[in-house]
This record gives structure tokens, C-alpha cells and sequence, in this order.
């Protein structure tokens, strides 16, 4: 039997609440950290909020290190003589500096930690290429962060990310994080601007020399949290946290990541005010800022509230891409017990991992021992698929698989909110030995390593 009452579910399941949300914020456009779009898209949540009946929605704002860009340019010189500029071709990452760079091109291909250490001293002063795709013999995804930092310290000149993805989709992704502006110029370049250059780069007749353009803007911007509570006002009761982010990049509508998440949130929400009377545990809504350029939205919120304030955190990032739920609990095994029972009352498909990972709001939270899980829908895309491109769009999306990780999402929710449920802490140093060996790896090679 499932814990929210049938009337709840049947709304739910008839709802076009999410839905709506998910096509103004995809409207929108661009939504990126500290521009006009994130704050137009916080906006209309808070809006969303207040119309489904949540208590207190309001507009939290903080201070960013801002980034715009302003132009891009890939020339290859010599007997192919070639300009890419046009933005199905090559954009700037964001976090990049300014520059101009003009070297031979080495191409790493998928970039693992392998291909930087056997070609080293090729990279003094180059221009490194990798692909967005992982190292078939990694046992992990390998982060784009990664692969720049590899880069840089490796003393390239200049970085191309190539999407593996095809249809003229340069990817996007930040490169800066806590250190804005990062140290070397970084663009992405689409698929086919990729493989053409990986073949000329093979041509050892001729040695390929690439010149790399960027002018952006680093300068500081406000970003905004957007928060909404339902349930009891009892200071001595933590909250069960439901977050998502309301940030994307600005080179498309980002509707997967994570409008849709965005809209979850909104209608987890309004559901649960129709029993509201019946929670223990105050539910706390929120849309962070910032998460693309490194969670800032999210450490902002952990940095201003007192850690037993929060009960737990059920945070959603891709959801959208299909009926099947995923939840990463980060070895928090209520949590993963919690969204187990609940697909199973609804037998709904499930797909669960337990193994920590930094990637996501529900990190800020995770990594200060907070219990806190990542969820979403799976998808069959390869790595991103159309996210971080221009590509990432509505039509790729359904309102039935929106409701149906709605419904999911609300029930666990509900579930996690009860009194009964026990939800244990951990402290940050179990945490840290808990963190798999590749993912320390990871972030201490993109200086976001919290211990």
C-alpha cells in the first residue's frame, strides 16, 4: 500500500503543474550562474512555489565569481587553412580566460590518466585535445575538470574539448570552479570539428599547428537559492531537504539538466501540501544557483544553516530522461531503503547505486556527513548525451515520465518525512574513507578536495 493517500497519487498522475514549470523555465533560454536568465528562472519558481501553496518562497541571493562569454574561435593553419567560429562549431568553456594561442595540437583522444603520462613531454606549450567520451579501461567517468587540470599541469598552452556526441553540439562544461579564471584557455568543439582534427593530427607527413581564440568576462555576479517549506513549523524537528538546480549553461534551455529537476521539486511540493497535517518532519523545498560552476548554491545553503537542521536531502538533477528512477544514496542505506519500498508499492523500475559521488548538489551535503541522495531517471544516452549542449531541449523530454518521477519522488518523500523513519549521519572523516579511491583522485586534481 502506498503511504500517500490515492487522491494525492491520482493528482499527480493528472497533473500538468510540473510540467509547465519545466516548459517556462526551458523557455527562458539560458538560465547561467550570475546572468539574467537564472535570476528570471529563480523567479518564476519562487512564483511556482507560492502558487502551489508552500510556505515562505523566497529569494535567497549570494555573490559569484561571473563569467560571460564573448567570442570564440578555432583556425587551423598550414595546408588545410580553416576557421571555426560559429557556435555549432566551437564555444569557450565557462571559467575560461581570455587569450590567444597558437601551437601544435596533440590529441589525447578519451584522455585518461594513461595518455597524459605516456605523452608528457609532448604536452610543454601544446594544444591538448581530449574527447568527452571515458577511457574504455577506466573504471570510472573521468570528469572534464580532470582532463583540463591534466592539461594544464601537464604545461599545455590552450584545451579543446570535443564532443563524441554527432550533430554539430559543442559541449560546454566548467573548467575554472574554485579557481576562476582557470589557467589556460578552453574551448569545446563539436563532433565533427573534433574528428576533423584528430585526422589531420595523424598526418605525420606535417605537424598540425591549431590557434585558439577566446575573449570572456570574469567578474563577480549574484546567484540566488529559491526556498519553500511545507509541513510543521517545529525548530526542534529537521527538515527532509528536496533540491534540485535552477542554473544551466548559457548556450541552451537545459531542460533536462535541470529544468525538469527544478519542476520536480515545485511539484513534490504541491503534492505533499494536500497532507500536509500528517508530516512530522517539515519538508523544505529549494532550487540552488550556481551548481554548474561548482555547487555554489548548495555550499552556500550548507555554510548558512546548522547541520541538524537537516534530517536528510533528497536531491534531483536529470530527471526526465525515462520512467526508470535512479538513486544514489551514497551508502546511506535508508535512503536507498526508502525509494526501494516505494517502487516497489508502485512496482516501478528502480535503478540504485550506493558508491559516493561528487558530482551533484546532494556533494555540498554528502561530504559534511549529511545523509543525502542524488536522484534523477536513467537514460541510454552515452556520457551527457544532449546535455551541456545546445541540444538539451523540451521535445527531448515527455510529461508522463515527468509525472511518473514526480509521483515516485513525493511518496519517498512522504516516506522519509515520517517520524518512524531513522536516518543516521555519518561524521566528515568516515566520509573520507569512504570516498572510492578514483574519485579522491578526481577531486584532488580539480582542487575541489574538502579534507
Amino acid at each position: 500500500m502506498t503511504a500517500l493517500p490515492p487522491a494525492v497519487i491520482g493528482d499527480a498522475q493528472t497533473s500538468t503543474f510540473g510540467w509547465e514549470l519545466l516548459t517556462d523555465l526551458a523557455d527562458i533560454g539560458s538560465r547561467m550562474a550570475g546572468h539574467e536568465g537564472e535570476a528570471r528562472g529563480a523567479r518564476r519558481v519562487r512564483d511556482a512555489f507560492a502558487t502551489a501553496g508552500l510556505a515562505d518562497p523566497r529569494i535567497e541571493e549570494f555573490e559569484i565569481p561571473g563569467w560571460w562569454r564573448e567570442r570564440s574561435r578555432l583556425t587551423i593553419t598550414g595546408t588545410v587553412g580553416r576557421t571555426h567560429e560559429g557556435p555549432h562549431e566551437v564555444i569557450a568553456l565557462p571559467g575560461s580566460p581570455s587569450g590567444t594561442v597558437e601551437a601544435e595540437l596533440v590529441d589525447l583522444e578519451a584522455g585518461g590518466y594513461d595518455a597524459f603520462e605516456r605523452r608528457n613531454e609532448e604536452l610543454e606549450g601544446a594544444i591538448v585535445m581530449v574527447s568527452s567520451e571515458t577511457p574504455e579501461q577506466a573504471d570510472r567517468w573521468i570528469h572534464r575538470m580532470e582532463k583540463y587540470s591534466n592539461a594544464a599541469n601537464a604545461g599545455a598552452a590552450a584545451f579543446i574539448f570535443r564532443n563524441h556526441i554527432e550533430g554539430g553540439v559543442p559541449p560546454t562544461g566548467e573548467v575554472g570552479y574554485n579557481n576562476r579564471p582557470g589557467p589556460i584557455p578552453a574551448i569545446g568543439v563539436s563532433r565533427e570539428v573534433g574528428a576533423r582534427l584528430a585526422r589531420l593530427a595523424t598526418n605525420h607527413e606535417e605537424t598540425l599547428t591549431v590557434r585558439v581564440e577566446t575573449t570572456c568576462r570574469n567578474e563577480p555576479a549574484t546567484s540566488r537559492n529559491v526556498a519553500a517549506r511545507v509541513g510543521p513549523e517545529h525548530d526542534d524537528r529537521p527538515a527532509v531537504l528536496v533540491t534540485a538546480h535552477v542554473d544551466g549553461h548559457d548556450i541552451g534551455d537545459g531542460a533536462l539538466d535541470n529544468a525538469a529537476g527544478s519542476a520536480v521539486v515545485a511539484e513534490v511540493g504541491r503534492l505533499l501540501t494536500a497532507v500536509e497535517d500528517e508530516l512530522d518532519h517539515p519538508v523544505q523545498l529549494v532550487t540552488f544557483g550556481s551548481e554548474e560552476i561548482g555547487l555554489r548554491g548548495a555550499y552556500q545553503w550548507v555554510e548558512t544553516h546548522d547541520r541538524d537542521s537537516i534530517k536528510c536531502v533528497v536531491n534531483v538533477d536529470g530527471a526526465g530522461s525515462s520512467r526508470t528512477l535512479r538513486v544514489n544514496a551514497n551508502g546511506f542505506d535508508t535512503l536507498e531503503e526508502t525509494f526501494e519500498a516505494t517502487t516497489d508499492v508502485f512496482d516501478a523500475p528502480l535503478s540504485t547505486s550506493s558508491t559516493i559521488l561528487p558530482h551533484g548538489d546532494q556533494w555540498a551535503f554528502v561530504q559534511e556527513g549529511i545523509p543525502a541522495a542524488m536522484t534523477g531517471s536513467t537514460s541510454d544516452s552515452s556520457g551527457r548525451g544532449w546535455g551541456h549542449t545546445h541540444a538539451d531541449t523540451l521535445d527531448k523530454l515527455d510529461s508522463r515520465d515527468l509525472r511518473d518521477i514526480a509521483t515516485l519522488i513525493a511518496e519517498g518523500v512522504y516516506r522519509l518525512a515520517d517520524a518512524s523513519t531513522e536516518v543516521s549521519g555519518r561524521s566528515r572523516e568516515e566520509i573520507e574513507a569512504s570516498i572510492p579511491e578514483g574519485y579522491v583522485t578526481e577531486l584532488k586534481t580539480g582542487g575541489r578536495w574538502p579534507y
